[in-house]
């Protein structure tokens, strides 16, 4: 049998700010190894309609469980992140492997074809 999909019932909330903090843990500028997990900082404020993270591009409405304490708090208690809100998460090693099933459609990576 096929592992169940989103198995802590996540909500779209929650699942977008896993995904994008599960992103900003490869960015090893905004990222660094603590204890088991990893440590995200530096999140930055989105300005406009989008903003970068790394080589993708994210549309602000996509990142606003970055900056909703609720999300984090949830996602803290299902054991996914230790939170520091509003400056810093550790992503367990829980965190780091949840399968959210949206890094492709909220993490637009631009083909630039040589420029």
């Amino acid at each position: 049998m096929a592992p169940k999909r989103n198995p802590l019932n996540l909500n779209p909330l929650q699942l977008k700010t896993l995904t994008l903090l599960q992103a900003i843990a490869r960015i090893p500028d905004l990222s660094r190894k603590e204890g088991d997990g990893m440590l995200v900082s530096n999140l930055g404020q989105p300005h406009g309609d989008h903003f970068h993270l790394g080589d993708a591009l994210v549309n602000t409405r996509d990142a606003t469980g970055l900056f909703n304490e609720a999300a984090w708090i949830a996602l803290e208690r299902k054991g996914l992140i230790k939170s520091m809100f509003p400056n810093a998460a550790v992503l367990t090693p829980e965190g780091l492997a949840y399968e959210t099933g949206l890094a492709d459609a909220i993490l637009n990576h631009a083909d630039h074809g040589g420029h």
